[in-house]
């Protein structure tokens, strides 16, 4: 079992008090992995801004939904695909998306397919991908733009999914019911 500290307004380095309250009232509620991250001011507050500042890219809500969802279940995160199952709920993407993304199946249009295909290839060449993998996203009808948009969105699922890794971070009460394990 992970030894890493869950803080809360009371326990948190001063420096993490400010982006507790924030993380408070933009969720309701403190999420563990914010309260796990709390402990390293800078780290939490990094996620918060790579956070918003992904919300505002140019992708949808069942775009956004893509990008982090395969990351997600590419890295395996146990914490992060429940909690991402239940924003994009809330953020009203299909269930056909939503589940297509939790079971590694067909999405329910090429364009979704296809910004997966390309994100993955950006997770599992480590941004090494080839002119191919970029023109098939060029011809999805994506752009440079969102290239480096992946790539955003890509920097703040790596901050989410290894602490959670390293931590254990248990989920979160309201996401317990979209617990998840990867299809072998």
């Amino acid at each position: 079992m992970s030894d890493f500290k869950k803080h809360d307004r009371a326990s948190a380095p001063e420096a993490s008090k400010a982006l507790i309250d924030k993380s408070e009232a933009t969720f309701g509620r403190l999420p563990g992995l914010h309260a796990i991250m709390a402990e390293s001011p800078g780290l939490l507050e990094g996620y918060q801004t790579l956070h918003r500042l992904f919300q505002d890219t140019s992708f949808d809500a069942d775009e956004l939904t893509v990008v982090w969802q395969t990351i997600n279940v590419e890295h395996e995160c146990h914490y992060c695909v429940p909690a991402h199952t239940g924003i994009a709920k809330m953020m009203k993407v299909s269930d056909d998306i939503i589940d297509a993304l939790r079971d590694e199946t067909p999405l329910p249009s090429d364009k979704l397919e296809a910004l997966r295909t390309f994100t993955l290839a950006m997770v599992r060449t480590r941004g090494n991908v080839t002119e191919q993998d970029l023109q098939a996203f060029y011809d999805a009808g994506y752009a440079q733009r969102q290239v480096l948009e992946v790539i955003l969105g890509l920097s703040q699922k790596v901050m989410s999914n290894y602490v959670n890794h390293i931590a254990q971070t248990p989920i979160d009460e309201p996401f317990k019911k979209f617990e998840w394990k990867k299809a072998k």
